[in-house]
């Protein structure tokens, strides 16, 4: 019995947002490939490439061309804040209260917990569809709440359970999306299914920025699942296995649906394009795909509740989260989540990715603040002590630099944004080309590097930082 009771404090992840001390350290560099390959191969980026040519009306080759160059350059900087997790063995959200206060990080850590929330959402109403796909006798809301239940279970259990699953996943997702690939390419009966489209900027660079945004949505997360690595990783190795896993991941999911829906007269809805491309193989396709959602979906629920969980900790300090309390969230969320997936509209993924392109205008600066504060200010070196103080100890509650920065990087994105849910006045002389993602990185960077550097009391905090770190 008491092996047994150990067997299963070692399954269920005993942290939630603490410092990882290093005896509780483990695994390899490696299991971050199969983490972020796995768990990118899913109906929701399927769904997401699959737009490329269905919404901004690309051909397959400049389709891909657009996914392969988003993924890419979002995936830097994706991977470079999974890079970060092992240096600090914290979550990304409460590493945030370094650059911006314990609680200047406040709204960032609520908008990254509603963005996940929607993606978790939308990802139990896919599950839902493609269990009904599957069986017509199991209705959609009753699958809604199946593949919630299952994304939860996993989610509740943590960190090592959904490393687990993604290193399985990754060679069974891996084959299967290969020869769904085959398959199609072998079988196609379009005749336009090469020359459906064509070529327009607007459309190339939308792409480029889903792409990339598919990434860079991330970033509040990702070195929540590195921070339980020994903490003698390099930066370089945790970088690349993420950068690669991901790109190469979402990279294949992305052509995938653009290829299905190529594959099949126009108007179908992509899941249904995957099952009717796919022939006799369609069946199986979705069982996998309804697996690899439900697994997936996990990262969202667990990144949800550690971002809710970081909220409420800001005016409790004293309070410790234990996984009881990760339990309850998750429960909480996952009701929640369920009774608005169930009313939800007939769109709710095509609203969902409006919500996501919003969003993301207000998660851009932050990453350029959050990277720029750890590699070329900080160096990586911070007071892990401080961070948890309700003070925000050397850090204060609020960092004027950065909080500036931050609503100077939103503001400038605003004329060049082209969204379902606001257009600003630049992009109609850009062909609808939206550019606020590239504004927002390229010119909150240096300036949040100027505002900092310049200020004395925020050198000595940097310097305190350091000196905390070395000992």
């Amino acid at each position: 019995m008491a092996s047994m009771d150990s067997n299963n404090a070692q399954l269920i992840e005993k942290h939630t947002i603490g410092y990882v001390p290093p005896e509780d350290r483990h695994g390899k560099v490696r299991d971050l490939f199969t983490l972020w390959f796995g768990g990118n191969i899913a109906p929701l980026p399927i769904v997401t490439g699959a737009l490329g040519v269905q919404m901004f009306h690309l051909n397959l080759f400049w389709g891909i061309i657009a996914i392969v160059v988003g993924q890419a350059v979002g995936g830097v900087l994706m991977a470079l804040h999974s890079a970060q997790g092992p240096q600090m063995g914290i979550p990304q959200m409460i590493q945030s209260r370094a650059q911006f206060g314990s609680w200047g990080a406040l709204l960032v850590t609520v908008i990254a917990g509603v963005m996940y929330v929607g993606f978790f959402a939308s990802n139990i109403v896919l599950a839902g569809k493609s269990l009904h796909g599957i069986q017509a006798s199991v209705s959609v809301p009753v699958g809604i709440v199946i593949g919630a239940v299952g994304s939860g279970l996993i989610g509740i259990i943590g960190y090592r359970f959904i490393h687990f699953l993604n290193r399985i996943g990754t060679w069974v997702l891996g084959i299967g999306i290969a020869v769904g690939f085959g398959y199609i390419f072998t079988h196609v009966t379009t005749a336009d299914f090469l020359t459906r489209g064509g070529f327009n900027f607007a459309g190339w660079l939308a792409t480029v920025s889903l792409s990339a945004l598919w990434q860079i949505a991330f970033a509040p997360y990702v070195s929540d699942y590195s921070r339980y690595l020994p903490e003698d990783v390099r930066v370089s190795s945790t970088f690349w296995a993420t950068w690669l896993g991901c790109t190469i991941g979402s990279t294949l999911a992305f052509v995938f649906g653009a290829v299905a829906v190529l594959a099949v007269p126009p108007g179908a809805d992509t899941m249904d394009a995957v099952k009717l491309a796919t022939g006799p193989l369609g069946l199986p396709m979705l069982v996998l795909f309804l697996l690899s959602v439900i697994s997936h979906n996990a990262l969202n629920l667990y990144g949800a509740v550690l971002a809710t969980i970081t909220s409420v900790q800001t005016f409790a300090s004293r309070w410790i989260p234990t996984a009881n309390a990760r339990a309850v969230f998750s429960v909480v969320i996952l009701a929640s989540c369920c009774y608005a997936a169930i009313g939800a509209s007939t769109d709710f993924v095509g609203n969902l990715v409006d919500l996501v392109l919003a969003l993301l205008v207000v998660l851009v600066p932050w990453t350029a603040i959050n990277l720029i504060d750890f590699y070329v200010i900080h160096k990586g070196k911070y007071d892990v002590a401080s961070i948890f103080k309700a003070d925000g100890g050397i850090y204060g509650r609020f960092n004027p630099q950065a909080l500036i920065a931050y609503a100077v990087g939103i503001a400038v994105q605003i004329p060049f944004m082209n969204t379902p849910m606001y257009a600003g006045p630049v992009p109609k002389y850009l062909d609808g080309a939206d550019l606020s993602w590239v504004i927002g990185l390229l010119l909150t960077s240096p300036l949040y590097y100027w505002l900092a550097t310049r200020d004395t009391a925020y050198r000595r905090q940097v310097d305190a930082g350091a000196s905390a770190a070395l000992r």
